[in-house]
């Protein structure tokens, strides 16, 4: 060959298909292909957008000979809005936390969001950084399923232009979004229920977690039975677990003076407590023992448990949640409070 002589490389882009590789087809190539403006690929892809069905046909036909997919994030860049929302939970292997996510992440996605979820661990001190890793995907709303975000990283999230849901927090921050259930009327319900049903010698069984939530409902049930005139036996310790229900209901039927009805303010407590008492002490319920629960969680219906209890709103929490993040649909966030509705079940003994 001649000491001058070039090699040329030609390079081709070849026609892609759903199966092609990394390379993406452009909004461009579709309108070529579909005999439309790229204008009318813009509209084909954007809900509400005005553009006939059979223009929508042939666009869509393209988009799937080539593979192409809208890119939501640029586009939602491009408008300030990137449509993502994140959850941050804590405690995600419990029941009712876990049906909560599910419901949110399903209910959100339905809405067209992008959902990311955010696990702070078991540690509600991870929330700090869970929350300030949403400002990194310039996320549009940031829902807390659980811990106490700090006041600054809250705020740099809502200066970002955020919105900022906290579930079941008692820290309203202004500018943020408050959802929570009545966990105060609910506690008093179940210490009016288990007075008049007969039952004395009251107790609450409860973790060492100090969570709002729990709190309120362990100083209402108190407050109300001493109003009654009830002495109330407190047990606090563990995780927010069935292995502390267990523990907790042990300790109590093995006091001298053992209680003949309890209020877990969970109903993985309340699983514990039962099973201390039917198996440990051969305790009859609910004739000799009543138990009341919280949450409605799946294993509250079980035969074995068939538990009296609370349930958790989650559609209601999922429903307005979706409101709140979607644009324009709540002007003011402010507090809303929702009902837990009492589920009779056979754990407790029925009153007058």
């Amino acid at each position: 060959m001649h000491a001058h002589a070039r090699t040329i490389v030609t390079l081709t882009r070849t026609t892609r298909g759903p199966t092609a590789g990394p390379a993406f087809a452009s909004a461009q190539e579709v309108a070529r292909l579909a005999g439309v403006s790229r204008s009318a690929v813009s509209r084909a892809f954007t809900p509400g957008a005005s553009i006939s069905p059979d223009t929508r046909a042939k666009v869509e036909a393209a988009a799937a000979e080539l593979g192409y997919h809208v890119n939501h994030l640029a586009r939602g860049l491009m408008r300030q809005r990137t449509g993502i929302v994140c959850l941050i939970v804590a405690d995600i292997h419990t029941p009712y936390l876990s049906r909560l996510l599910d419901c949110l992440s399903r209910s959100l996605q339905e809405a067209g969001k992008v959902v990311m979820v955010l696990n702070a661990g078991r540690a509600s001190g991870n929330v700090e950084g869970a929350l300030r890793q949403t400002l990194n995907y310039r996320a549009d709303a940031t829902v807390v399923l659980s811990g106490t975000p700090y006041r600054s990283i809250a705020q740099s999230c809502l200066d970002s232009g955020q919105r900022l849901v906290l579930l079941n927090r008692d820290d309203h921050l202004p500018g943020t979004a408050n959802l929570s259930v009545d966990h105060a009327r609910a506690a008093r319900t179940a210490a009016t229920l288990l007075l008049r049903a007969g039952y004395r010698r009251l107790a609450l069984v409860s973790s060492a977690a100090g969570t709002p939530s729990l709190t309120a409902r362990r100083d209402s049930f108190l407050a109300a039975a001493g109003q009654a005139g009830a002495r109330v036996v407190v047990w606090e310790g563990g995780a927010t677990a069935y292995e502390s229900g267990l523990e907790g209901g042990t300790a109590l039927l093995a006091s001298d003076d053992p209680p003949d009805a309890v209020f877990a303010v969970t109903d993985l407590l309340a699983c514990g407590v039962l099973d201390a008492a039917r198996h440990r002490f051969r305790r009859r319920v609910p004739a000799e023992i009543g138990v009341i629960g919280f949450d409605d969680i799946e294993q509250a219906g079980w035969a074995s448990y068939d538990l009296t209890t609370f349930a958790q709103p989650v559609r209601d929490i999922a429903d307005w949640t979706v409101r709140l993040v979607a644009d324009g649909e709540v002007e003011e966030p402010g507090t809303r409070v929702f009902e837990a509705p009492l589920v009779w079940r056979s754990s407790v003994a029925r009153g007058a």
